[in-house]
């Protein structure tokens, strides 16, 4: 994979599935291929045809599914799931959906997200028995579902009663598909429906257009949705409505959902073009031009040039054919990384003063580069403009960046951040100026954590594990 100096976030993975349709191993294929942006290392569906059956592999969706595979995935339902494998959760094993064979029958189950209490529940598993097969959180759920009682929508409660965190799960069993998302609303999920009628979830609205279906609703915070025989059945599995809140990750408006998707009703390039007019509002910038970092900025600075009144330009060109597998072995290697990814366009940028817009700033070093390629071609000043705020705490909801030390704001005030990526300037959108340009005056209604420290949830032994894991 490309290595962490040019690699700045990653999500852990997209969640796809269809219910009532002969198709739908294809159409969870091209589903999932709508959510590659999601996570690029694994991809695998599984199926309902009598019994479940399964096929997963480490790549891409059109590396792992040829069209002799999608053909012998015949059946009506199938879940999918593609990935981004964090540090110490590559691999095989870890690759999802997991199929677990019960007597009671089969069930496949894949998830988007992270659970801070993994490891609590891990040992009390253990110690009653349990015998994991992979380090992924998601197999947790299967454990659970298993110890518990009664009808399955009872014993699925129960279990997801028992999980903290965040989380978009998927269950398929042989008589239904089931779906969850955690009770804090932090990851996305949505129904969509086909002409045929056949229903459909997927993390993003961007999936549902692909294959033509029309958008119904979101799965709520706390909502479990069953789907059978062609008809949606809804309850929570909170005890308490007080149980419930409303805060949708920051970095999915930010950075990680693609611009043609609807999280909760508020599409994200509006989303996104909103903030890079706030962050005019809040640090403007003397210049000639404004450029953003391909692709997730792309939206922000064309809000930061509307408001500003600065032509936009096309400064940087982004090479999508770099290869995954790219490596790195050498310093100067990794000096050309950039420049494999990213060429400046000298005729744009020559003799101007330059305004950078970018969606992040994790690590620094990328930003270093990018503006060291700027000046390089001739900007005469780049001033970067990030349209999030400083990221000072590691995320432990699904996003890769679990310790402090490789967050660079949390070692450097803005001063010091600016001196050290050599910019003439650097301003941050403020969390305020964010949460408003999402969601106006309920922008309180996300999690900020990253930024803040406010967690939404008890870490448990996460934030103590991620920094073992990393040393």
């Amino acid at each position: 994979m490309i290595s962490n100096d040019l690699a700045e976030l990653h999500e852990e993975c997209g969640v796809f599935g269809i219910y009532g349709d002969p198709n739908a191993a294809r159409l969870t294929y091209y589903g999932l291929h709508a959510l590659q942006h999601r996570g690029q290392e694994a991809a695998g569906i599984c199926v309902k045809r009598h019994h479940l059956h399964i096929h997963k592999g480490e790549g891409l969706v059109t590396e792992v599914f040829s069209a002799d595979k999608i053909d012998e995935l015949a059946g009506d339902a199938a879940i999918g799931h593609v990935r981004y494998s964090t540090a110490g959760g590559g691999g095989i094993l870890n690759v999802q959906p997991f199929l677990f064979k019960t007597l009671d029958g089969d069930m496949g189950i894949c998830h988007n997200g992270n659970l801070v209490n993994a490891n609590v529940l891990k040992r009390k598993l253990e110690d009653q028995g349990s015998i994991f097969n992979s380090q992924s959180d998601t197999e947790v759920l299967g454990h659970l579902i298993k110890r518990n009682y009664g009808h399955f929508i009872d014993r699925l409660c129960a279990s997801l009663r028992e999980l903290d965190g965040a989380f978009a799960f998927l269950v398929l069993l042989e008589s239904g598909l089931y779906a969850a998302r955690d009770k804090y609303g932090l990851r996305p999920l949505s129904i969509g429906q086909l002409p045929s009628g056949a229903y459909v979830l997927a993390s993003e609205t961007c999936a549902f257009d692909i294959i033509g279906a029309k958008f119904v609703r979101d799965v709520l915070p706390g909502e479990v949705i069953r789907i059978r025989k062609g008809e949606i059945k809804s309850c929570f599995y909170t005890r308490s409505p007080k149980d419930v809140s409303d805060h949708l990750c920051a970095m999915e408006y930010i950075y990680f959902s693609r611009p043609d998707s609807n999280l909760e009703g508020i599409n994200v390039h509006a989303a996104r073009k909103r903030a890079g007019k706030v962050l005019f509002e809040e640090s403007p910038a003397e210049a000639d031009v404004v450029i953003g970092v391909p692709d997730s900025s792309l939206s922000a600075a064309t809000g930061y040039a509307e408001a500003s009144g600065i032509p936009y330009e096309m400064g940087l060109i982004k090479n999508k054919y770099v290869g995954r597998t790219f490596i790195q072995p050498t310093q100067e290697l990794r000096e050309l990384g950039v420049r494999m990814k990213l060429s400046a366009v000298h005729s744009i940028v020559q003799g101007k003063r330059v305004v950078m817009v970018d969606d992040s700033i994790v690590r620094g070093t990328t930003s270093k580069r990018i503006v060291a390629l700027l000046k390089e071609a001739g900007a005469t000043e780049v001033h970067v403009r990030i349209a999030s705020p400083a990221i000072k705490f590691p995320c432990f909801y699904g996003v890769d960046t679990s310790t402090l030390e490789e967050l660079i704001s949390h070692r450097m005030d803005v001063d010091a951040l600016c001196d050290y990526i050599q910019a003439d300037s650097l301003a941050f959108i403020s969390v305020e100026g964010l949460s408003k340009s999402v969601r106006g005056e309920n922008g309180d209604a996300l999690c900020c954590s990253c930024f803040t420290g406010d967690y939404v949830t008890k870490l448990y032994d996460s934030f103590d594990k991620a920094n073992k894991d990393r040393k």
